[in-house]
């Protein structure tokens, strides 16, 4: 856990990252997280029938519900929330790492206050 003086950095008490950004769902995209080659997901079925898309292009995806969130994320965006597939989870997930500047963006976006003070 990280900690910019008084905000609190959690993966388990945000999710931010799990969640399609204002910018995209502006734009109408709806594929928001691309498996790629090599992800563990890929090798396990019931994930991919539960947690996954096929993307217009012919690609995968992780699903999104229609708020925009992932279908993996479990629990209240910027309160406890946990990822159901975290072991499996794809390349683009296991680069948000917590409290770098993407993260920070993430939280931002959605409404979870990251400046330092």
């Amino acid at each position: 856990m990280a900690r910019y003086t008084d905000i609190r950095l959690d993966c388990q008490f945000c999710g931010a990252c799990c969640k399609n950004s204002t910018a995209n769902q502006a734009e109408g995209y709806v594929d928001y997280v691309p498996m790629e080659k090599g992800d563990a997901i890929l090798q396990k079925p019931e994930l991919m029938r539960r947690y996954g898309v096929l993307g217009k292009g012919g690609a995968w995806y992780l699903a999104l519900t229609s708020e925009g969130r992932c279908k993996a994320l479990r629990g209240a965006l910027g309160g406890r929330v946990r990822c159901e597939i975290y072991h499996y989870r794809p390349s683009p997930c296991r680069r948000v790492q917590l409290g770098t500047e993407l993260c920070r963006r993430y939280r931002r976006d959605h409404g979870l206050e990251t400046e330092v003070r």
